[in-house]
């Protein structure tokens, strides 16, 4: 996608940080891509969208797959309008299918993808030979 948006848009950028390992790790990613957006400078609104959407996605990787997980940004636009792409990769699912995580209480689980799709304009899944991979664009007009 990012080679995609480099060939269309001048503005594209691309930047990818594997997830850390430890405690803080979805904390650390999430100061890590506050800093790249500001960078970029997108707008306030579509950054405080983004780390929501950042910190589900982190989170699912941690809880419910295998590692290694990597978050992607990829940012097509220019002065503040384009679309944000957030990836999150990992190397797929942890436990069989129905299988709930040890643990972990459904009452405070579970809504990081219903949080992911009122955020994002598109969302998805892609499953391939390396793993699963779940992305959310996010658009700033």
């Amino acid at each position: 996608m990012a080679a995609q948006l480099n060939t269309l848009l001048p503005e594209a950028r691309d930047h990818v940080c594997p997830l850390p390992p430890g405690a803080d790790a979805v904390s650390a990613l999430r100061r890590w891509a506050r800093a790249v957006l500001a960078d970029w400078r997108v707008t306030e609104a579509v950054t405080e969208d983004a780390l929501l959407v950042v910190s589900e996605l982190l989170t699912n990787a941690v809880v419910h797959a295998l590692p290694p997980a990597v978050l992607r940004l990829a940012w097509a636009g220019g002065d503040g309008h384009g679309t944000l792409r957030v990836e999150v990769t990992d190397a797929g699912p942890a436990r069989p299918a129905g299988q709930p995580p040890a643990g972990i209480d459904p009452d405070e689980h579970g809504r990081g993808e219903e949080i992911v799709h009122a955020l994002a304009e598109r969302h998805g899944i892609r499953v391939h030979p390396g793993g699963v991979t779940r992305w959310a664009d996010l658009v700033a007009v």
